[in-house]
């Protein structure tokens, strides 16, 4: 008895050391957790791609990584780039001026009072949307410009991991205190919850945003295409998403006297894009691995915080994964119990 209970004291000991080091480690590289999220996301989607190259065409390991690489960065990177190249052009200006903000949403409030005679917001209530609106906007764009600078750290961790990611894999699923059906379990539903978040929910954005985008166009929305950008953004968000742009532009428009335009715009948007929103979500997010909507919506407010605007994809991913090593340690320690 003495001695099974110095040995489970020197392994709770043993295992105290290695976490306090994960911990250590972990707190001193939190900078750089984007970097390692984006290199895995990206390894899971061209690990076929490279199986590709490397087996059937026989191309060595490393250019076949370098080429896989650069084809990642017209695909993913410069998109991105261009949509905050964008979306900084447009709306930095009032970032760095806040009182602007609150000047016109106090103007346009109250001219609907004086229109429709009803009281709307109280001056107070004003300044304080306007004062977390500007505040959240700048910490989102900060945390975006910071993570472009980790763009490099992402790609030299991707290289290792095309080069030499099975080897990783192996690894680190072996140190997982897993049997072997629930290591394979995670590893199939770790591969899943990427695919699903990183190229179904982005997808089912573009195509909504692009559906958008065609009735801003009809209706005269001026600058069409940011508010398509801005579509395909809060379009990330289920059942919310478009309607946050849709619904204020249409009544932008019916303030401006454009009533038929502004009700067109409502109708089109209720109708139209929420019909193909919720129709092809449904439909592509069951071919590649299905999301549930409240992981999306607190994985997106936790990833924006975290990542920028690259915590739209990173963010559900962590969520995800929470709840998928819950469901293992249920499967894994529950059992165990019963037995």
């Amino acid at each position: 008895m003495n001695q099974i209970s110095n040995s489970l004291t020197r392994q709770i000991f043993f295992i105290l050391v290695i976490l306090s080091l994960v911990i250590l480690i972990f707190w001193n590289l939190k900078t750089f957790i984007p970097s390692f999220l984006g290199a895995y996301t990206l390894y899971i989607l061209l690990r076929k791609p490279m199986s590709y190259l490397t087996i059937t065409k026989k191309w060595p390991k490393g250019i076949s990584a370098i080429m896989l690489m650069i084809i990642s960065m017209i695909l993913f990177l410069f998109p991105m780039n261009a949509l905050i190249q964008i979306l900084g052009k447009q709306f930095l200006p009032y970032l760095q001026n806040s009182q602007n903000i609150y000047i016109y949403v106090q103007k346009f409030i109250h001219d609907l009072e004086v229109r429709y005679g009803v009281e709307i917001m109280t001056q107070d209530n004003i300044g304080s949307v306007s004062d977390w609106l500007v505040q959240e906007g700048r910490m989102i764009l900060s945390a975006t410009l910071n993570s472009l600078g980790l763009v490099v750290i992402l790609y030299f961790i991707l290289y290792f991991l095309l080069t030499n990611g099975k080897n990783m894999e192996r690894k680190l699923l072996s140190f997982l205190p897993l049997n072997d059906t629930n290591t394979k379990y995670f590893r199939k539903n770790l591969q899943a919850l990427v695919f699903s978040n990183a190229i179904g929910v982005p997808l089912v954005s573009l195509f909504q945003s692009l559906v958008a985008l065609l009735g801003y166009w009809i209706a005269g929305v001026d600058e069409p295409f940011l508010w398509f950008v801005v579509t395909f953004l809060v379009s990330f968000v289920p059942f919310l998403g478009a309607m946050l742009v849709y619904i204020p532009l249409a009544f932008v428009l019916i303030y401006n006297g454009h009533v038929p335009w502004g009700v067109f715009l409502l109708l089109y948007g209720f109708i139209i894009v929420g019909s193909v929103d919720n129709i092809f979500r449904f439909w592509l997010l069951k071919k590649i691995g299905d999301t549930h909507p409240l992981i999306t919506i607190f994985g997106v407010i936790v990833g924006l915080k975290l990542f920028g605007f690259i915590g739209l994809i990173f963010g559900p991913i962590l969520i995800s994964l929470l709840v998928l090593l819950i469901d293992l340690y249920n499967q894994e320690y529950s059992r165990t119990e019963e037995n």
